[in-house]
């Protein structure tokens, strides 16, 4: 029997496409091309390795990942998409938080992304993610993918590394090895974050869907701080904390030295709120404290008994010197130290400290553009900060010919008759009837007056620092920036250390302007803070009208000054 097929033939038709769904389309790709231009491919001298970056300023700055720089070295190489390979430097690295600032050079037009907001994500959310995976963007045209946020304020504990991803951003966009370092943008093509790192299988290859990028916000805190040329460091309260089973977050444990302890908190205290945010676990706590630098000031709520207290507290260093540079045992606790054990269910696969390349030949023409310096991970960049921040000091007028004793007299805010002398043999201070006496050559610095943190002996800094500035201090440098006493506006704070005594000078950031400073006698001691406010002009100096003094969180006095006695001159 014989079959015979007939094949109707159809009239052609076409399938009408929804207009928005076409402008969606045109709008993604449009974004992703005016974004390429923005991103970095880095590769180490030699072309041994590398990953990736992104530009945030017309001048070559450009985040990537602290295990990215490691592997590239001092020196590195970074293609744009308009195909040309350009030369870069190392500026400041986070160990802990894997972040890096490196600056291309050659240019003071590059072009950079707009940095967005991340707490504004939602899950949900689309978001770009784009790099140098496999390091496949050999000819430096950025692969893109996309996808959702799956997850927000993740927080992954360190595993064999320093690296602690804290309150960072979840995403299926596809992450892989050599995304390292890259832009995470907003659909609306902000950048929201850095992509760092990912949950790999098959010998971390292959991206399983669940990719984590370290919040552009986190990296705000910290950017002055990188362009500081540091090794920065993230912050410890001093305590553990646990969850209750009724969910109050508890401490476990606490240093002594600590200066949570020192204002009153203690084991079995239920934490209320950190940095203004309520807590309800544990994972909730090291996820904020986590995102602040080391030795800022944040509100710490607590309850005792039914009793709220609420101080302020300066924030401990996380790590020793030795464990971010990477000496030996550098990833175990200080002696002493408490530390939450590590639960499981981690990520298996953890960013990699890449293997330090021999060192490379810099280009000549740029070699000048590194300074190698103990705890810095490059000083150049430090000492252009300092002058960026000095350059409105002298202002203030010209200190360093005013010779002889300084001495400021007035009346205290209560009414109290002062005399305050800054003489090269000491300090004295008449006060409310008592002298008080600092001697400054072989003494060791004195809390006196009793309880106000070594005030005549932060004076005596005080009066170094106008006189000398950096030449009058063995260690002097720029540390970033940070809200001025926790809640103010952000001001840059510049470190002096003579002997044990440390001081951090604030300076406002538009006019340069001294506003105070923090003394400190020695480690683990309460500090003098010293505030400046008012100006008075006399023989071409400015004074302050009035200094404000507290300590261990309580006032001691404001010194309102109405004559200024230099020599034989008097100013009033």
């Amino acid at each position: 029997m014989i079959v015979i097929l007939v094949l109707a033939v159809l009239p052609r038709t076409t399938c009408a496409v929804d207009p928005a769904v076409l402008a969606a389309e045109a709008k993604r790709i449009g974004v992703a091309s005016r974004l390429a231009s923005s991103v970095v491919a880095i590769f180490s001298r030699g072309g041994q390795g590398g990953g990736s970056g992104v530009l945030i300023t017309s001048d070559g700055y450009a985040l990537t990942n602290f295990h990215v720089t490691r592997g590239a070295g001092t020196f590195m190489k970074c293609g744009l998409n308009n195909g040309q390979l350009y030369d870069a430097v190392i500026v400041g690295i986070d160990p802990t938080g894997d972040v890096a600032l490196v600056k291309l050079l050659g240019r003071d037009d590059f072009p950079h992304a707009q940095l967005g907001d991340s707490d504004k994500l939602k899950v949900g959310d689309w978001t770009f993610a784009m790099g140098n995976p496999f390091l496949l963007a050999t000819d430096f045209q950025p692969t893109v993918t996309y996808g959702i946020v799956s997850g927000l304020h993740r927080y992954q504990y360190p595993a064999g590394t320093i690296l602690e991803y804290t309150d960072c951003i979840q995403v299926d966009t596809s992450i892989n090895p050599g995304n390292s370092g890259g832009p995470l943008f907003s659909a609306g093509g902000q950048l929201v974050g850095i992509n760092g790192r990912g949950s790999f299988e098959k010998r971390g290859r292959v991206n399983s869907g669940a990719g984590y990028a370290i919040s552009i916000n986190q990296i705000k805190l910290f950017m002055d701080h990188l362009r500081s040329g540091r090794v920065v460091d993230h912050a410890t309260l001093g305590a553990t904390v646990v969850t209750r089973e009724d969910g109050a977050v508890v401490v476990d444990g606490i240093l002594d030295e600590s200066e949570a302890f020192r204002r009153g908190l203690r084991e079995g205290d239920e934490i209320i709120s950190f940095a203004g945010r309520s807590l309800r676990s544990v994972n909730q706590f090291k996820n904020i404290l986590g995102i602040y630098p080391k030795g800022w000031k944040l509100p710490l709520v607590f309850r005792r008994d039914q009793v709220r207290t609420e101080v302020m507290l300066r924030l401990r260093g996380l790590h020793r010197a030795s464990e971010l540079t990477g000496q030996p045992r550098a990833n175990r606790p200080r002696p002493g130290k408490p530390r939450p054990g590590q639960p499981p269910g981690r990520p298996k696969r953890q960013p990699r400290r890449g293997r330090r390349p021999p060192p490379a030949k810099p280009p000549e023409k740029y070699k000048h553009l590194f300074v190698k310096k103990t705890g810095f991970a490059n000083f150049y960049f430090n000492l252009q900060e300092q002058k960026r921040v000095l350059s409105g000091v002298p202002r203030l007028g010209d200190f360093g010919s005013a010779a002889g004793a300084w001495v400021l007299a007035g009346k205290t805010a209560a009414g109290d008759p002062f005399q305050l002398t800054l003489a090269d043999a000491g300090v004295g201070l008449s006060w409310k009837q008592k002298a008080y006496f600092q001697e400054l050559k072989s003494a060791e610095p004195l809390d006196e007056p009793k309880g106000s943190g070594g005030f005549l002996y932060a004076m005596q800094m005080w009066k170094t620092f106008l006189a000398n500035r950096a030449k009058g201090f063995g260690e002097f440098y720029y540390l970033g920036s940070e809200p001025l006493d926790g809640t103010g506006d952000r001001v840059d704070v510049l470190i002096s250390e003579l002997g044990n005594v440390r001081c951090r000078w604030y300076l406002d950031r538009k006019q340069g302007r001294l506003l105070g400073f923090d003394s400190r006698r020695e480690e683990d001691t309460d500090e003098c803070e010293v505030r400046l406010t008012g100006d008075v002009e006399s023989g071409g100096r400015h004074w302050p009208k009035a200094i404000a003094v507290r300590s261990g969180g309580q006032p001691v006095a404001t010194f309102g000054v109405t004559t200024v006695t230099i020599g034989k001159g008097v100013a009033k």
